[in-house]
C-alpha cells in the first residue's frame, strides 16, 4: 500500500518540492491549506489542479491551521499519516519584527500542537519539523567580539583559555553541535520548535526529526526574499522595465543551496532507523554582495561599486547607470552576519550530499526569471 504524507506549507516553496518528490516516490500527500479569499496555491497548481492523475486521487488539500488545535487532531486521526512534515510557519525574518507574536504562535506553538496531536491521537507517524540556520545567529560572530574584548585584558592565561574555548564551541561551520544564538523573533520561536521536539522525541519515544536546513533557494522562492528580488530586480532592470533595486545589508553572508535537494534532505531523514537531528547545507559561503554581481554576470554586465554603508551603490560598468543602492528600511534590527553549515553527518548518516553550486543555483534561477518572471 502506498504511504500517506501530510504536509503543513504546502503551498510554499519547501512544500510544493517535496510534494512533487512524494508524489513521484508514490505517496499519498496530503496538503493543509491555510483558507484565503484569493487563490495561493500557484506552485502546486500543476500537480494538483492541472494533473488527473493526482487531483482527488493521490494528493488531497485539506483546510487547516497551526494556530486551531482541535483542527491539527482531527487531521491526525483522519488522515493517519505514515509521515507528517511540519514546513508551516511565518518564515520571513524581517516580517517577525513587526509580527513577533503570530510569529511565535505559529512557529514554536503551531509545532507543540502539532506534536501534542500525535501524541492524543496516539497515531503511528514519523515527524519532521522544519527547523532553520538562523538558530546559530550570530554565535560565530559573537566569538570574535568576545576576543576582540580579551585583547584588553592582561591575564595571558586568562586570554588563553577563553580562546581556547572558543575555538572548541565556535567552529567555522555550524554543526548539530553548535551552540545556538538567535537574533531575531522568527529564529527565537524556532528555537522553542526545535528543543520541542526534541523534547517530545525523549518523553514520548515519538520518531521526531529537526532538519536544521541552510538558505535553500530556487525559482519558487517568494517575492520579498531577498535572493528572488534580486533575479527579478535585475531581470527587470535588463529588460528596462525597473529602474533600480534597493537592498539592506549586502554584506550578510550565507550557505545557499537548491531546495528540490533539500526536500530529498527532509524525506530521508525520515526513512532512517532511528529519529536524529541533522544539518543540511552546502557547506559554502557567500555574501549578498556576490549574488548580486553573479546575477548581472548572467547578462554579461559588471559593476562599479561606490560609497559605504547606506551611501553604496553600484552602476554597471558599461553604461554607468546606477542599479543598486541602500535602503535602511531593510536593515534588520539585529542580524545574522555569517552563516556556513557543515552537512557532514547528513553525508555520513543518510547518504545525502548538494549538487548544486552557488553559480548554479543563481543560473538556475536567472534562467526562470529572465524568461517567465518579468512582469
Amino acid at each position: 500500500m502506498s504511504k500517506i504524507a501530510l504536509i503543513s506549507g504546502v503551498t510554499g516553496q519547501d512544500g510544493s518540492y517535496l510534494a512533487e518528490l512524494l508524489l513521484e516516490k508514490g505517496y499519498i500527500v496530503h496538503g493543509i491549506l491555510r483558507r484565503s479569499s484569493s487563490f495561493n496555491t500557484g506552485r502546486i497548481d500543476h500537480i494538483y489542479l492541472n494533473n488527473n492523475e493526482y487531483r482527488d486521487k493521490r494528493m488531497f488539500l485539506h483546510y487547516g491551521d497551526l494556530t486551531d488545535s482541535s483542527n491539527l487532531n482531527r487531521l491526525v486521526e483522519k488522515i493517519h499519516p505514515d509521515e507528517i512534515y511540519n514546513l508551516g510557519a511565518q518564515s520571513h525574518v524581517q516580517v517577525s519584527f513587526e509580527v513577533p507574536e503570530y510569529t511565535a504562535e505559529v512557529d514554536a506553538i503551531g509545532t507543540l500542537r502539532f506534536l501534542d496531536a500525535i501524541r492524543e491521537t496516539g497515531v503511528k507517524t514519523k515527524f519532521y519539523q522544519a527547523s532553520t540556520s538562523e538558530l546559530y545567529g550570530n554565535v560565530l560572530t559573537g566569538m570574535q567580539d568576545a576576543r576582540s574584548k580579551m585583547q584588553d585584558d592582561q591575564d595571558p592565561e586568562f586570554r588563553i583559555l577563553h580562546r581556547r574555548a572558543a575555538s572548541i564551541l565556535h567552529p567555522a561551520s555550524l554543526s548539530e553541535t553548535s551552540p545556538f544564538r538567535p537574533t531575531s523573533p522568527y529564529a527565537v520561536a524556532k528555537l522553542y520548535a526545535y528543543w520541542i521536539t526534541v523534547n517530545y522525541r525523549e518523553a514520548y519515544n515519538l520518531f521526531a526529526c529537526n532538519g536544521i536546513l541552510f538558505n535553500h533557494e530556487s525559482p519558487r522562492r517568494g517575492e520579498t526574499f531577498v535572493t528572488r528580488k534580486i533575479t527579478l530586480g535585475v531581470s527587470r532592470i535588463m529588460a528596462g522595465k525597473q529602474d533600480m533595486l534597493h537592498l539592506g545589508n549586502i554584506y550578510a553572508a550565507r550557505d545557499w543551496g537548491y531546495t528540490p535537494e533539500y526536500a530529498e534532505g527532509m524525506w530521508k531523514m525520515l526513512q532512517a532507523d532511528r529519529p536524529d537531528d541533522y544539518v543540511l547545507a552546502t557547506g559554502e559561503t557567500h555574501t549578498v554582495k556576490e549574488f548580486i554581481e553573479e546575477a548581472f554576470a548572467y547578462y554579461g554586465e559588471t559593476l562599479n561599486w561606490e560609497g559605504e554603508g547606506v551611501n553604496e551603490t553600484a552602476t554597471l560598468s558599461a553604461s554607468n547607470k546606477k542599479v543598486i543602492a541602500m535602503d535602511p528600511k531593510y536593515y534588520r534590527p539585529t542580524d545574522v552576519e555569517f552563516l556556513r553549515g557543515d552537512p557532514s553527518k547528513a553525508l555520513r548518516d543518510l547518504g545525502w550530499a548538494p549538487k548544486v553550486r552557488f553559480k548554479d543555483l543563481v543560473k538556475i534561477m536567472m534562467d526562470h526569471d529572465s524568461e517567465s518572471g518579468i512582469r
